[in-house]
């Protein structure tokens, strides 16, 4: 049984015959021989996403792979299928300290890992962005605040002269500078948790409406879009945007705490 894209780089369809050899030399009286078989090919199948197009795969009865390797009665390897595909690297690192030393033991992560290096870059890289995108709203809150501050020095003033500390005023628009940013916070986590539960659901009926193809199998290496919450994320993110915005408050109360009384009332 072939993948269909090795069915098709050789030319061959159900009921085609096919010549297997290995490169393992058979020695014999007469000399040293090809180790080869004939199979007939029963069937084609296909893994469907772009990243398994890249895999070249073929199944043949266990008996016949053991004459043909000459392992009667053996096999050179096991795969092992669990549930949870996340935890594959725990469970191999696990089992190397349970099997002998001269045997190796590999995920699907490290088969593919020029590719999930790469993913793992882009979302790095992604981190990087939304950091940048959070402290350009860091930086509106920053001139919100200034605008504020300039509306309010004259009440800034009669507060200093009520007897007001720079350090009172200061607090006052650092506390409402950052609960601006504790609300703007929770409704960007609350509309991101939203939207990463029901992103599959949201791409298949944007796909299904629009009658188009969000994600093309051949460039994207998926034909859908899974989603996968990760609250170890969302916690990194919520305490940069928090973090970013308390900094951004620091100015704009500095500025107000350092108002003037008679300077601020001296035009009203």
């Amino acid at each position: 049984i072939l993948d269909e894209n090795l069915a098709a780089r050789l030319g061959v369809v159900p009921g085609d015959r096919l010549t297997v050899m290995i490169p393992k030399p058979n020695i014999t009286p007469f000399g040293i021989e090809p180790l080869y078989k004939s199979f007939t090919v029963s069937g084609v199948f296909s893994l469907g996403t772009g990243f398994n197009q890249q895999i070249r795969s073929a199944f043949i009865n266990m008996g016949d792979a053991q004459r043909l390797f000459q392992l009667p009665g053996k096999v050179s390897g096991l795969r092992l299928r669990v549930n949870d595909v996340y935890k594959a690297p725990q469970i191999a690192d696990d089992l190397v300290s349970k099997i002998p030393p001269n045997y190796t033991v590999s995920d699907w992560t490290v088969l593919a890992g020029a590719l999930f290096e790469a993913i793992k870059m882009e979302k790095t890289m992604m981190f990087v962005i939304l950091t940048l995108i959070i402290a350009v709203a860091a930086f509106n809150l920053i001139s919100s605040l200034v605008m504020i501050v300039n509306d309010k020095r004259s009440d800034i003033a009669i507060m200093r002269t009520f007897g007001a500390r720079p350090r009172t005023i200061m607090n006052i628009f650092m506390v409402q500078g950052s609960f601006v940013g504790v609300i703007g916070t929770l409704l960007g986590v609350g509309g991101g948790i939203l939207l990463a539960l029901n992103a599959p659901a949201i791409v298949n009926w944007l796909q299904n409406s629009l009658n188009i193809t969000l994600f093309e199998a051949s460039v994207y290496f998926v034909d859908s879009l899974p989603s996968r919450l990760e609250w170890g994320d969302v916690m990194v993110v919520s305490l940069v945007a928090l973090s970013l915005s308390f900094l951004a408050t620091i100015y704009p109360a500095w500025s107000a705490s350092r108002t003037q009384p008679a300077e601020a009332l001296r035009y009203d």
